[in-house]
This record gives C-alpha cells, structure tokens and sequence, in this order.
C-alpha cells in the first residue's frame, strides 16, 4: 500500500524579522521529494506531524488530514499547514496493464 503524500504550505509570518531560509507565505513543498528547500528548523517540526498524519492519525483541534505548527525560531514565527493527499499514481501501472491485457 502506497503512502500518501505531504505538502506543507506557508500561510502566515509573524513578527518583524525576515525569515533566514527567504521562504514567504504562499510557498509550498513536497515533503518527500523537496524537503531539502524548507528550513531546517522548521522540517524539524514538520517531521512529527507528517509522521502522524501519515499513518493515520489526528491532530486535536484540525481537520482530518491537516496540521498547524510554526517555526521555532523565535524572531520569525513561520505558520505552516501541513495537508496529506494522495500521492500520484505511477505511469507504469498503466504500463502493466497493457502488457498483461496482451495489448501492445
């Protein structure tokens, strides 16, 4: 079974102080496959979250699915919104398909 996918959305700074990675709200990021772009503070963070939805779980007080968490570093308070969805379905499947259905 195939594990569904992350992304992670920037919605809001708070306070004064630009953020030291540039990231802006509106960005967004695949946790799996670019993961090496956000902060390292804040993938800190976002790895608990991702962990739990992914397999399942909750957080209280979000919707299914959904989480909130900010960035630890205390001059710039980075709101993210983490979001799981289905991950996108290989085009070698179809390959398969063809193969065994004796099409070419």
């Amino acid at each position: 079974m195939a594990r569904p996918g992350i992304t992670i959305t920037l919605t809001e700074r708070r306070g004064s102080c630009p953020c030291r990675h540039h990231h802006r709200p509106g960005d967004t990021f695949d946790f799996d496959t670019e993961r090496g772009r956000l902060c390292p503070l804040a993938m800190h963070v976002a790895f608990l979250y991702a962990d739990i939805l992914r397999y399942g779980g909750r957080i209280p007080g979000e919707p299914p699915g959904t989480a909130r968490f900010c960035c630890p570093d205390p001059d710039t308070m980075n709101v993210f919104r983490l979001e799981v969805r289905e991950k996108a379905v290989s085009g070698r499947s179809g390959a398969s398909e063809s193969q065994d259905s004796g099409e070419p």
